[in-house]
């Protein structure tokens, strides 16, 4: 399957004008050298929250923010980055965000209930808000304009249909975030073309609990000849417990890192889900420039999808390329 590039980049050049960023979770603010540098667009300077429900130690999200921050370069926007991995606190995170005062906020709504009374206050404010990476089912039902990522039922499913062209027998999903409404629907999706799938729940905090749980389940059976992960640490964990437990079991998984991208080659990990993180990153910042500064609404009501797209051997040297920069 060839990469499906959305030709929603607008705007030329890349810039080098500051970004002031924080974190939620401790990470230190980061200045303009996080985005791909470049020029400045003449527009009057304005404030971007993006909140997120990042995990330490998910590096899916230097990819979100890097794509965001080089989308803040371009279009002379202070990006001010926030996240909590508990849906309480980031409520409290886009509350916060309200009551500052920014002109726009870009927000994953991975458990969408949580947060529909602070994306409710933003709108009575009148700030602009958009949803990227999780919320595909209740973004257009929470005062949100826009919604950039990738469905994650037709992920899963577009994985049962790999494994049964494979020739796989019994696969497992690994959940490492239940409740999260898009890791749901992934594993949801896997089942529903690839009915010989069991969900197998871990803590996604606990990475060697996460390796223990894996390893004693193929242990336990060894007629699972398929692990599919749901981010790529995760899948990086699958090789080591295949190797643990002794087991032929090959693995698959959601997301890319540059670590996953060299497994790819190897053969370590037979492929990889692509959702396009910078760019879900770049296009929640650039739609709200273009909304703000043009009146501008993509998508005409509709998602705008970023994936999915399978990375295998049969591309991975285009992918490294771009992993190498940090951007895939």
């Amino acid at each position: 399957m060839t990469f499906k590039w959305l030709a929603a980049l607008t705007g030329a050049g890349v810039l080098a004008a500051g970004i002031v960023s924080c974190s939620a979770t401790g990470g230190a603010p980061r200045g303009s050298e996080g985005g791909a540098g470049g020029g400045t667009v003449d527009t009057p300077r304005m404030t971007v929250a993006m909140i997120t429900h990042e995990a330490p130690g998910d590096s899916f999200w230097d990819l979100v923010r890097k794509g965001a921050e080089t989308a803040a370069q371009k279009d002379n926007i202070e990006l001010r980055y926030s996240n909590d991995p508990e849906a309480p606190g980031q409520a409290n995170l886009v509350q916060s965000a309200v009551d500052s005062g920014v002109d726009g906020i870009a927000l994953t709504m991975a458990k969408p209930d949580a947060l529909r009374g602070a994306v409710k206050a933003a709108a009575a404010k009148d700030i602009p808000v958009v949803a990227f990476n999780a919320g595909m089912d209740s973004w257009q039902d929470s005062s949100v304009k826009e919604f950039f990522g990738q469905d994650g039922f037709i992920a899963g499913e577009s994985i049962g249909e790999r494994l049964r062209a494979e020739g796989a027998a019994k696969a497992i999903c690994v959940n490492h975030e239940q409740g999260q409404v898009d890791q749901e629907a992934r594993c949801a999706g896997v089942k529903s073309t690839f009915p010989a799938t069991e969900i197998l729940n871990v803590n996604g905090k606990d990475m060697p609990s996460v390796e223990a749980t894996m390893t004693a389940k193929l242990r336990q059976d060894p007629a699972i000849d398929y692990v599919v992960a749901l981010g790529a640490p995760f899948a990086l964990t699958a090789v080591q417990s295949v190797n643990n437990a002794g087991s032929n079991a090959k693995i698959g998984t959601f997301d890319t890192n540059a670590a996953l991208v060299d497994s790819i080659k190897a053969g370590d990990v037979q492929w990889a889900v692509d959702q396009q993180p910078f760019l879900q990153g770049y296009l929640a910042v650039d739609s709200l420039w273009l909304y703000l500064s043009n009146g501008n609404v993509i998508g005409g009501g509709q998602p705008t999808l970023t994936g999915p797209a399978f990375i295998d051997a049969s591309n991975i040297d285009a992918v490294a390329e771009y992993a190498k920069n940090g951007t895939r």
